[in-house]
């Protein structure tokens, strides 16, 4: 997996080189999020945090409904993982509080102040889950270093990944002294952190050219960019090509699986790498037709195409799910989908139906003649019904009326179904 760092100061997205000179900095955070999870989870980093210089909070929620992000950057209570995950983050990710001894806290190196603090490690994993840790063993020529890199620890590399690994699903390696600098990484450290643990590794800092991609892919871990990707010298879309395990098909083909936004499967097909590239090229999914042996569009003859909202890789990186908005019947026959005639009914279809009868109203059409008013009274003499239901028959008649009143208001402002489903989930992990 590809992953696009978006660090963040001052209320701005930034690139700093070797974590201190200001090389640039955006105010896009929201376009930038969006255009980054097609390719990958987006690494949301809050600098000022890291450095205890303050919080970028307010920024960063947002983006944790806008894209599949990790976030981290002075992270220090299982509390704030959890508030983080409740908002919307996938990952949480812990850099200097899972490297202070506890015991020895400010004692300095000579004294102890540096190990790996299994205590706090034990408390994120059981709060959050070890599934959802990410610990930052970011090192300076195999040293952890802490406090925005500034601090050395004296702590190895390896035998802390080593320590970490029970109770973090990933670790990111960060090669300090190369970070920042376009100057290329190095792979050593990366290689004998691959050979020393089994879970995730994430490699970050220098990495400056499509083949170091490859190699780091080639290593079984993933790969974060910034600087290159900001800087224009490596295209995201062809890192995520590049990224993939093309070998194990010796036509070089790779299994692609569309499922629609509510996770319904609609259709399989293959891609290659020009197929891949034409579809972050569209915006739209395209295959290679193993029957007509050349490059194929989705809805190219009949308009149905499939809108790319994102992609990702399997574990062993040799196979495909696409998620993607249809434009209409997916399947050849005129069915919505290769594996069902009709689309499931969901509350996503429900107001997907809802926002055409508004936009295009059919004629008599009771749906477009709800104005707020009426839409707002209904909903309340639903909801008194639903409550003056006596029979299982009966809650059901009246919540479907409820559930069908409730969407609509909720359309006509501009509400989304799935941003009633995030508040729901966030309840849910509070």
């Amino acid at each position: 997996m590809v992953i696009a760092s978006i660090d963040i100061q001052n209320g701005k997205v930034v690139q700093l080189k070797q974590g201190e000179e200001l090389v640039l900095q955006r105010e896009n955070s929201l376009e930038l999020a969006a255009e980054f999870d097609r390719y990958g989870e987006v690494a949301v980093i809050d600098l000022d945090a890291a450095m205890g210089k303050g919080s970028n909070i307010e920024m960063i929620k947002p983006l944790l409904r806008k894209a599949e992000c990790r976030v981290g950057g002075g992270i220090k209570t299982p509390q704030q993982a959890q508030e983080l995950v409740s908002l919307g983050a996938r990952k949480i990710i812990i850099g200097s509080g899972a490297f202070r001894n506890p015991v020895k806290k400010g004692a300095g190196i000579e004294g102890g102040e540096f190990a790996v603090n299994i205590p706090f490690l034990q408390e994120m994993a059981a709060k959050i889950g070890r599934e959802r840790l990410i610990a930052a063993v970011d090192a300076r020529n195999g040293e952890i270093v802490v406090d925005g890199w500034k601090t050395p620890t004296g702590l190895d590399l390896v035998e802390v990944a080593k320590l970490v690994e029970p109770f973090a699903g990933e670790l990111l390696f960060t090669c300090v002294e190369r970070e920042g600098t376009m100057t290329g990484i190095d792979l050593s450290p990366a290689r004998k952190l691959r050979e020393s643990v089994s879970c995730q590794i994430t490699v970050a800092g220098g990495v400056s050219t499509l083949a170091e991609v490859e190699e780091i892919a080639a290593l079984g871990c993933d790969v974060q960019l910034g600087m290159a990707l900001y800087t224009g010298k490596i295209n995201l879309a062809d890192a995520f090509v590049r990224s993939l395990n093309w070998k194990k098909d010796t036509n070089s083909l790779l299994p692609v699986i569309v499922q629609s936004t509510d996770g319904q499967v609609m259709m399989t097909g293959f891609t290659d790498k020009q197929a891949l590239a034409e579809t972050f090229k569209r915006g739209n999914v395209c295959f290679f037709s193993r029957t007509r042996n050349k490059l194929w569009m989705k809805g190219e003859n009949s308009g149905n195409v499939l809108k790319l909202i994102r992609l990702r890789a399997d574990c062993d990186r040799d196979a495909l799910l696409a998620t993607a908005e249809p434009a209409g019947p997916v399947c050849h026959t005129g069915a919505w989908s290769c594996f069902a005639a009709n689309r499931n009914y969901t509350l996503q279809f429900l107001q997907d139906i809802i926002k055409e009868r508004f936009r295009s109203p059919a004629p008599g059409s009771y749906t477009a003649t709800l104005d707020d008013d009426l839409v707002r009274e209904k909903v309340t003499e639903e909801a008194k019904e639903l409550c003056e239901a006596k029979t299982r028959d009966e809650v059901i008649w009246e919540a479907a009326d409820l559930l069908y009143f409730s969407t609509v208001l909720m359309t006509r402002e501009g509400v989304t179904v799935q941003e009633i489903l995030d508040e729901l989930d966030r309840r849910h992990k509070k």
